[in-house]
């Protein structure tokens, strides 16, 4: 997610909490939280309201620090694709577990507070199930994933029970669902290539666009989700994207070189439409960045709406190659 594309937080932010005293939990301050025994207090705690600031804007974002994160991601991803296969389940679990819980921090300032721990979890498991079972495998941990949330949020307050329920799913398929199909793409044929050559065509949609719109950029694409966002900077990501996807597709791929522009084509537009519907959330929720995590980028999320989509897309195109093949 670019700097210049993401909403100015609206409306103060929420004030700090109060101390509250060692051994004591937070149950008893919230009127929708259950009062008695300490077991109750415990499942009522992912429910309660975040009384964290809002994450801060990353304008004078530390670039060293912000290339030193990138530089270790991309480290930890080859060596996922081409070393050690697990470190890239592991990988996409981590991710997939801090963005599902980003999310659900994020949404708790709309007053939509989803069960944390087994959303969590469940986002974190996903992954890995896709790596260990496959597709069939990943489709059964989604099931399981929102039985689980249900279940655990019958044991938690009324007040909001159906938003709960609503947002908890939203999470799980926006955040792990659709990052575990790029660990069903890594097992297919030329896996690693594949996934290298989808993060590669999200990346450099996302870093041409910035580049051209930075310096030619006129006519907003949605002024109302992200004024930033120009239509030049669009068709500079094409035609970066392009260019790279002509290169992946004959130096990392072997397939035609037009297999590689149609790829690209479609990633530039989902990977657009994935800053929008970020964008889209956080201007509605009223916030700069999902998180903090990781510094000079703001959260996991505000890395990944990108790739999200392009996964997805990447493995849908290359199952079509396939099959026209």
């Amino acid at each position: 997610m670019h700097p210049a594309d993401s909403p100015r937080p609206s409306g103060p932010a929420p004030a700090a909490p109060p101390e509250v005293p060692a051994g004591e939990g937070t149950a008893g301050h919230d009127p929708h939280a259950l009062a008695t025994g300490s077991l109750r207090h415990v499942l009522a705690r992912p429910f309660q309201r975040s009384t964290e600031h809002r994450a801060p804007s990353r304008a004078g974002r530390n670039l060293p620090a912000a290339v030193a994160v990138a530089v270790v991601l991309i480290a930890t991803l080859v060596t996922g694709l081409f070393f050690v296969p697990l470190v890239l389940a592991l990988l996409a679990g981590a991710a997939a577990g801090i963005g599902v819980g980003e999310i659900a921090r994020s949404l708790t300032y709309k007053g939509v507070l989803i069960p944390r721990v087994p959303a969590v979890l469940a986002a974190v498991l996903m992954p890995l199930s896709a790596f260990f079972g496959g597709a069939e495998a990943l489709s059964m941990a989604l099931v399981l994933a929102v039985t689980l949330v249900v279940v655990w949020r019958a044991f938690g307050p009324r007040h909001g029970m159906m938003l709960s329920i609503m947002g908890s799913v939203f999470a799980l398929v926006w955040a792990s669902f659709l990052l575990s199909t790029a660990v069903l793409l890594y097992h297919s044929p030329d896996g690693p290539q594949k996934v290298l050559t989808v993060i590669l065509l999200a990346v450099s949609s996302d870093t041409f666009g910035y580049a051209v719109g930075v310096v030619w950029g006129k006519h907003p694409m949605a002024p109302r989700i992200s004024p930033k966002k120009s239509w030049e900077g669009f068709a500079g990501s094409a035609g970066g994207a392009v260019v790279v996807g002509i290169l992946c597709a004959t130096l990392l791929l072997g397939i035609p070189w037009w297999q590689g522009a149609v790829l690209a084509v479609a990633i530039v537009a989902v990977a657009t439409l994935g800053d929008f519907s970020e964008s889209m959330i956080k201007r509605e929720i009223g916030i700069k960045d999902m998180g903090t995590l990781l510094p000079g980028h703001g959260g996991v999320m505000d890395r990944i709406d990108s790739i999200l989509f392009a996964v997805i897309t990447g493995y849908v195109i290359f199952e079509l190659f396939t099959v026209l093949a």
